[in-house]
């Protein structure tokens, strides 16, 4: 493992760049600014290594993205209905940062503050855990949150990423992992990820409202462009979903069990990514918002689809959601 400075934040205070490089050749490179996946270079069918991940090319990108790429997402990944809910009898109003509704943890979310970063290693891995306390009050949420974000790289070729809270009251918290995948190693244009190959190990997806609020409801999505149970191109019916795939679905998988959620195929390159996870959704984005007007990596303009997130996760909303899984 390789560690440098990466740069100096707005406040003075410097960021760090963490290089971690397993026994094949992957590569893995982690910033403690928003706990951030910085890219993760991977060999096609011709061996040669590739990033498969958008992003920037220093810290100011990361510091002005406003896409969430590469990030870790909380206090509340995902929305939460007019920034509003309500535990133990007393009402929270949180930033409305999405249109009416609150994103990813609100204006500072964890993608945007300075973590503690350390070296962990095992055997057959090693690996790169950030800390951060989240006050009582931050964003809104109530209770003091400690939590730890762990990325492993392993010589299985395993990226893995733990997560570990405790809070001194109840609260709401619901974190994910936001990269934008592009198993071409493109350099972002138009459509790139539209012919990567889908499957998710999910029969029934949580439909939603205008604003992308779910409405409790968990429809099958057989018969629907939203059935992936089998490999499917991701443009294949995309001109069926209105504005694109931004999407929740309920996982099979018993909650809290390791279990597969997602396989990816990218035919040119040969590259497969397959996710597993112990939480009981995954939220498909399609990078529908990309609109040319973001340049990432090598000075790239990122078009629409030029990524696409898995984003493992409770369910969207669930604070004000009953029969969703809790996130309390």
């Amino acid at each position: 493992m390789d560690v440098k400075v990466y740069g100096s934040l707005p406040d003075g205070r410097q960021a760090m760049l963490y290089t971690l490089v397993n026994r094949h050749g992957l590569r893995a490179r982690l910033t403690d600014f928003g706990a951030i996946l910085v890219s993760l270079e991977t060999p096609g069918r011709d061996g040669r290594l590739a990033d498969v991940t958008l992003g920037y090319d220093g810290l100011d990108g990361w510091v002005g993205d406003r896409c969430y790429m590469g990030a870790t997402a909380g206090r509340y990944a995902n929305r939460i209905a007019k920034g509003r809910f309500s535990l133990d009898g007393r009402a929270y109003q949180l930033a409305t940062n999405d249109g009416p509704n609150h994103l990813h943890g609100g204006v500072k979310g964890f993608n945007k503050v300075l973590w503690a970063g350390r070296g962990v290693e095992a055997p057959g891995a090693r690996g790169v855990a950030f800390r951060y306390v989240s006050p009582d009050g931050e964003e809104g949420y109530p209770g003091t949150l400690d939590v730890t974000v762990t990325y492993t790289l392993t010589d299985a070729n395993e990226l893995t990423v733990d997560y570990a809270a405790t809070t001194d009251s109840p609260t709401v918290v619901n974190l994910t992992h936001h990269s934008y995948w592009n198993l071409r190693g493109g350099v972002g244009g138009l459509g790139e990820t539209l012919a990567h190959e889908l499957a998710l190990h999910a029969d029934r997806f949580t439909p939603s409202d205008a604003t992308l609020i779910p409405t409790g409801e968990r429809k099958a999505a057989a018969g629907t462009p939203m059935d992936f149970t089998h490999p499917t191109a991701i443009g294949a019916r995309i001109a069926q979903v209105p504005g694109g795939y931004d999407h929740n679905w309920a996982l099979r998988g018993p909650a809290g069990v390791l279990s597969p959620a997602a396989r990816v195929f990218e035919p040119d390159s040969g590259r497969v990514m397959e996710i597993l996870t112990t939480e009981p959704g995954i939220q498909f984005y399609s990078g529908n918002f990309l609109d040319g007007t973001v340049r990432g990596k090598g000075g790239a303009a990122y078009q629409k689809h030029a990524g696409l997130c898995l984003e493992t996760q409770h369910f969207p909303d669930s604070p004000n959601q009953p029969a969703f899984p809790t996130t309390v």
